[in-house]
């Protein structure tokens, strides 16, 4: 074969398979890859506004979406602020016909009152009880919680006489009592301080504290404060320049929503010290200086909880959390229970389509709200 037939065959061929895989390798990473966005969002896209209500010489930060129906009065864990439900309620506001209205707590978000300190559940409870009675005259109304929320919606369930229905979102007293031992090494590992906004999102997200990044985008700035002007984050949002977003540490991430595998193997950030970051942003409350209120928040919630007498739904991220009190007043039929796996403590922040499908099908099945569109129904675990 001469040489001008060769180099004309050669030309015929595709191209050499070691470059061609090494091109593909490289085309497909540049296609999928793409640094995450931590930047922070605003509450106005899933709240149509934020009150203040004046209780005595406390005023409680409340934020609503919708004006027809029930009242579904919503109450975050510790640490966390009334922002945490804001993907929940886009997704339910979509199911069914009700109000919701998302409380920040005494100590929490944008909520001022004269004893910061008294974290006490009676004090909680009581606190929500006069909101609620401020705010929703005699409509019906359904209260949800999460985690010391929840023992908070338990505790004030007998205080409001317009209660129709209680919803507990992954908190056990059992399973509870037994994390207090080691929440103090907890709260320890987590950073003290955050350079920026952006910073602490990622914190979040990365160390798995919050698994749904456009969850975290929106309920974090809630839970940290400015050391400067000693005001919540979501006031700086607004303020915020392209530079001061940008966050310290690089990482390119394919979705946008942390799967538990990923979130197991990609080790957290470095805290931020003093070299990486100027204080600027702190824990809006320090909750290892509320140890004294811990075991009163969990202490006979399961007795509690099963004694409220409206139709109750308990909604976990694994059944392993059930204590032996409720597994039996569940198989009594005392309580609908829904099991959301692939998520992490904040359920309603890591799957808020799945929690907000639970809590609609509650709502519908015991007729408290209409159906705004055909939702997929949950079943009650067996």
């Amino acid at each position: 074969m001469s040489s001008l037939q060769k180099s004309i065959l050669k030309s015929k061929l595709p191209p050499s398979s070691a470059n061609f895989g090494v091109s593909s390798r490289v085309n497909k990473s540049k296609g999928f890859q793409r640094k995450r966005d931590y930047d922070p969002v605003k509450w106005v896209p899933y709240f149509d506004q934020s009150e203040d209500i004046k209780i005595g010489e406390d005023t409680f930060h409340i934020y609503i979406k919708g004006t027809e129906g029930p009242t579904l009065v919503l109450l975050h864990g510790g640490g966390y602020s009334a922002l945490t439900w804001a993907e929940f309620t886009k997704s339910i506001m979509t199911m069914v016909v009700c109000k919701v209205m998302a409380i920040d707590l005494r100590g929490h978000g944008d909520t001022h009152t004269s004893n910061e300190e008294d974290l006490s559940a009676d004090t909680l409870a009581e606190d929500i009880a006069a909101v609620i009675k401020a705010t929703t005259e005699d409509n019906p109304v359904i209260l949800v919680g999460h985690s010391m929320g929840g023992a908070v919606a338990v505790r004030t369930a007998s205080l409001i006489t317009n209660l129709c229905g209680l919803g507990v979102i992954d908190v056990v007293e059992g399973t509870a009592m037994d994390a207090l031992t080691s929440m103090q090494s907890f709260l320890r590992s987590r950073p003290s301080s955050f350079g920026s906004i952006t910073q602490a999102i990622e914190w979040c997200v990365r160390s798995g504290q919050i698994r749904n990044v456009q969850s975290a985008k929106v309920s974090v700035p809630g839970q940290i404060k400015n050391t400067e002007t000693n005001k919540l984050a979501t006031h700086d949002i607004d303020t915020l320049s392209q530079s001061s977003c940008e966050c310290n540490l690089e990482t390119t991430l394919r979705e946008d929503i942390i799967q538990e595998e990923e979130s197991v193997n990609m080790p957290p950030p470095p805290s931020p010290t003093s070299t990486t970051a100027n204080r600027k942003y702190i824990w809006r409350i320090d909750l290892s200086k509320t140890e004294q209120h811990w075991i009163g928040w969990f202490k006979g919630l399961s007795t509690a909880f099963l004694n409220v007498p409206v139709p109750k739904v308990l909604l976990l991220a694994g059944v392993d959390r059930l204590d032996r009190e409720l597994i039996v007043g569940q198989m009594q039929g005392k309580f609908q229970m829904q099991v959301l796996p692939a998520c992490g403590h904040a359920v309603h922040e890591d799957v808020p389509d799945k929690v907000a499908e639970a809590v609609a099908t509650f709502m519908v099945r015991h007729k408290f709200a209409e159906p705004a569109s055909e939702f997929p129904r949950t079943f009650p675990a067996c």
